[in-house]
Parts: C-alpha cells; sequence; structure tokens
C-alpha cells in the first residue's frame, strides 16, 4: 500500500516551499524561551542522497533547490532554511538534501523535542538511524495521523504539527482534515501546518471548503504555482494551509515568494498567493 518515496521528488519546487514555511515556523516558536515540541506526522527518511539514483532519475531538484542555494541575493527569511542545506553540503556541491525532520534537528534548540512518525519500511529504518543518537527525538513506526491524537497536547503547551502525507490514497484528502480536527480537538493554541500538491485543483478547493466547515479560525493558505492549473497528469503547484500562523507569517511569505517565483519559474509561468482562509 505504501509505495510513495519522497526520494524521487526531494529538493523540488514544492519541498523548497514547505521548508521555507516550516523553518520561518519554527524560528518564531524560538523567540520565546520555553521549550516546544515539533511533531512531524510523515516524516520520511530524514535526508536524501541528491546524487541517488532516485533523485537523479527525475531530476526534480535541478528546478528547486539547485536554483536558489549558492544565490547571493537571499532575502533573509530563507537564511535559517539555506544554512541547513549548506550545513548538509559542507563542500559546496549539492549531494544531499534535508527532509523536515532534520530541518527541525538543525534548528530546534537543546531543550525543545521531536516526535517523528513513518511507516514506510524502508523510510523507517533510515529515519531511525539518522535520529539514533538525538536525545531530543522520539522516532515512531505509527500511523502518523494517530499522533495527533496519542501526543497532542504536550508538555510544555506549545507546539508546531507539521502534516505532510503523499496523497497516494484518495483517502488522505479527507484524512487530514479529520486529523487536523483531532489534535485542534485536543490542541487548539497549537500551530498546524498542512502541505498539499496541486494536481487537480478541485481537490484542493474541497479539502480547503472542508476545513472552513470544521470552524476553525485563523487559517492561512500559502501556494507557488509553477504552471497554469491542468487536468493532465503532474503536480502544477503546492500549498501549505496553516492553522493558527505565527503573526509575521502571512507578510514574511508574501515579501519573498515572488523572489522566489522568479527563481524557481523563471519563464515566469504559474503563480503565487497568500490569502486568509478563515481569519482569526
Amino acid at each position: 500500500m505504501l509505495s510513495y518515496r519522497h526520494s524521487f521528488h526531494a529538493g523540488n519546487h514544492a519541498d523548497v516551499l514547505k521548508h521555507v514555511v516550516q523553518s520561518l515556523i519554527i524560528e518564531s516558536f524560538k523567540v520565546k524561551e520555553k521549550p516546544f515540541l515539533y511533531l512531524d506526522t510523515h516524516s520520511g527518511a530524514g535526508r536524501y542522497q541528491l546524487s541517488g539514483a532516485h533523485a537523479e532519475r527525475t531530476g526534480e531538484y535541478q528546478e528547486g533547490i539547485a536554483r536558489i542555494w549558492q544565490r547571493d541575493d537571499i532575502p533573509e527569511a530563507l537564511s535559517a532554511y539555506i544554512e541547513v542545506v549548506k550545513a548538509l553540503n559542507p563542500h559546496g556541491s549539492l549531494r544531499y538534501y534535508p527532509g523536515s525532520p532534520l530541518i527541525a534537528r538543525r534548528l530546534l534548540r537543546e531543550h525543545d523535542e521531536l516526535n517523528l512518525s513513518e511507516l514506510h519500511s524502508s523510510d523507517y529504518p533510515l529515519l531511525r538511524t539518522e535520529f539514533s543518537r538525538d536525545k531530543r527525538a522520539r522516532v515512531l513506526r505509527e500511523d502518523g495521523f494517530q499522533q495527533l491524537k496519542s501526543k497532542l497536547p504536550p508538555r510544555s503547551r506549545r507546539g508546531f504539527v507539521l502534516i505532510d502525507p503523499s496523497y497516494e490514497l484518495k483517502s488522505d484528502y479527507q484524512n487530514v482534515v479529520k486529523g487536523i480536527q483531532e489534535g485542534y480537538k485536543r490542541f487548539a493554541t497549537g500551530t498546524y501546518a498542512l502541505w498539499y500538491p496541486v494536481v487537480l485543483r478541485q481537490q484542493i478547493k474541497r479539502l480547503v471548503k472542508d476545513l472552513e466547515a470544521t470552524g476553525i479560525r485563523n487559517i492561512l493558505q500559502i501556494e507557488l504555482g509553477v504552471r497554469p492549473d491542468s487536468d493532465q497528469r503532474g503536480m502544477t503547484a503546492s500549498g501549505m494551509i496553516v492553522i493558527n500562523p505565527p503573526w509575521k507569517l502571512a507578510q514574511q511569505m508574501k515579501a519573498v515568494l515572488p523572489w522566489l517565483h522568479q527563481v524557481l519559474v523563471p519563464e515566469g509561468t504559474g503563480h503565487v498567493s497568500v490569502k486568509w482562509v478563515v481569519p482569526e
């Protein structure tokens, strides 16, 4: 059932958007000294070898992180994210890309916690090995959606939840809404960031309507498109839906998205968008 491997897509334009948003949220949490929990429901392998067979077969990173990481005009809002990429590639060639767990590990402080879940039989051992010496981290081979029930609220009463399923099952579109409802019931003050792919626009419109119907407020939608919407096969855009976003996030993304779009999509197709689905 679990056939999706993120190693084919690591470092693409969708990863760049997701990890810019993730790093900005983490940095905002660090403004306060009090610890917080980072909960990642679909963690993947942790790191990805861009010279490996999977990444080389698609080459998606060439139109993603490869276009950005060594530029000399990188906006300040991207600095934490780019520093993680550079730390993983200290010799100046782009060999590895960090998944969301490694970005969190690098940016979190000693007194913060990580809770990571992965079900894939190949990716889970890689993730467990990656974090075997990190005392802050719990790595579980469990359904990530169940973590939204069992691990919330955190002891610190501060938490950031990243929800990033593969969407290889159509039911994932419903499961993310149910999962957010379950988490929000237990931890209404947490920040929840949901990544989504735009393959069929109608699926995303339905997802947004379903989230609106939950009655949850303070929902921000951020989107980066690289091609016009299409009913043909393939992802044309991706986005992040953030519940209880840090107060600066909308402003930060409005400032940085045009630059990202210009660099990632030099031909100028696609779009950028930052809008409130439900205001506070």
